[in-house]
């Protein structure tokens, strides 16, 4: 299923917030696990004009700038989040498969962590605060969108389990 077809029940409770961050801390390690060992002809391999294992890791690091500035909207109090774009054309202009490795994941790492810390700052009685999120139309309080962080980290590091297993039994 493609992101953009998910939907979401935004329900965990305030108190599950440390978990969450849990996830999202970790996020760079599976990353970096998963890559681990990997030729690079297999992460850098398109299936049929769509992402390599390369360029969804490229993808994570290009929308940690979108979900840092998305703080920066429930910090402000803003009504809705600023919406992404759909098109993904950073990560298409990006050109990630020409890119060293070790750089998209010590990138990804940096900005990860910085948006983590930030997280783990944040006034405990405003992780309820709500703004909508644009393209799905529904309020979403700030543990919700780390939530939705954590599931769209998951989603790409699905898909790049499925491109290195599909290239690596060929």
């Amino acid at each position: 299923m493609r992101w953009v077809e998910r939907r979401f029940h935004f329900d965990l409770p305030v108190e599950f917030f440390p978990a969450v961050l849990e996830r999202l801390r970790g996020a760079p390690v599976r990353l970096e696990e998963k890559v681990q060992g990997v030729r690079s002809e297999i992460l850098t391999r398109r299936p049929d004009g769509a992402w390599s294992a390369q360029e969804h890791a490229g993808h994570l690091l290009d929308l940690d700038e979108l979900h840092t500035a998305r703080l920066e909207d429930y910090r402000t109090g803003a009504k809705t989040l600023r919406p992404a774009d759909i098109t993904n054309r950073k990560t298409w202009d990006a050109d990630f498969n020409k890119r060293p490795l070790p750089e998209i994941l010590s990138h990804f790492r940096r900005d990860r962590t910085n948006f983590v810390h930030v997280l783990e700052n944040w006034d405990p009685g405003r992780i309820g605060d709500s703004a909508v999120h644009p393209r799905l139309k529904q309020p979403m309080r700030l543990i919700d969108m780390a939530v939705f962080v954590a599931e769209h980290d998951d989603h790409h590091l699905a898909c790049m389990t499925e491109l290195i297993r599909r290239f690596s039994a060929k």
